[in-house]
């Protein structure tokens, strides 16, 4: 499992035992991470998916509202996404990109809507850091599902937020899997950095069609070079 994946199966477990509650706190980042034994990235991340599914608010400061809040009872749709997330393990790659496709499009056409809203900031930001030119690849397909998930984010749906954030590490894994398959990554993640932007250039200008298509493109196209080469 991945390492997020470990603090959502935590997090679960503690709600299900009824040690933690509607109203309270999760523990600080620094002691789950200890206590999970994985990053504190790993945790923001863990609740950067708790966030998108509505389960927690996280709140900046040192009063009262600071600190990560549970604000609803997600036993039942936080076990249904966690076995969604485990179930991407056994799922075809051609029917992953077939959902990736229908929801990413969706998102991006409803993002161009909304150029001014942060997740594309942030989008932006790890576009940035892929261009670092030591980046392995792992690092890369993290930056770069991330990616993905902050752009459907953009749009404001919720549910297909928590669906892409869920796919997450599948995206990771099947995409890392499938480089090694790959010729010439170098050239390859040229190609990707390049379509990333202009996906990205063509929401903030508002153009949610043709970012549609950019992304559709983008996904596919990425899956053919796969199997021509697989």
């Amino acid at each position: 499992m991945s390492g997020y994946g470990a603090v959502l199966r935590h997090v679960e477990a503690e709600l299900s035992a009824g040690r933690l509650r509607v109203g309270r706190q999760l523990p600080a980042e620094r002691k789950l991470a200890e206590d999970l034994g994985v990053s504190r990235a790993t945790v923001r991340e863990a609740i950067r998916v708790l966030q998108a599914m509505g389960v927690v608010r996280s709140g900046v400061g040192s009063g009262p509202d600071a600190g990560t809040t549970v604000i609803a009872d997600p036993a039942g749709g936080l076990g249904a996404a966690l076995r969604l997330h485990l179930a991407t393990r056994r799922l075809p790659m051609s029917d992953l990109v077939g959902t990736r496709v229908m929801i990413e499009s969706h998102s991006v056409r409803a993002a161009a809507a909304r150029p001014d809203h942060p997740d594309l900031a942030r989008a932006a930001e790890l576009l940035t850091r892929m261009d670092a030119p030591d980046l392995d690849a792992d690092t890369f397909h993290q930056l770069d599902a991330d990616f993905h998930v902050a752009l459907t984010a953009a749009a404001g749906n919720a549910v297909n937020t928590a669906i892409m954030a869920a796919l997450r590490d599948a995206i990771h894994r099947t995409v890392l899997d499938a480089v090694q398959a790959l010729p010439d990554w170098s050239r390859t993640a040229v190609r990707l950095r390049r379509e990333h932007r202009s996906i990205l250039r063509a929401v903030q200008a508002g153009d949610g069609d043709l970012a549609a298509t950019r992304v559709t493109r983008h996904v596919e196209g990425f899956h053919r070079e796969w199997v021509r080469h697989a």
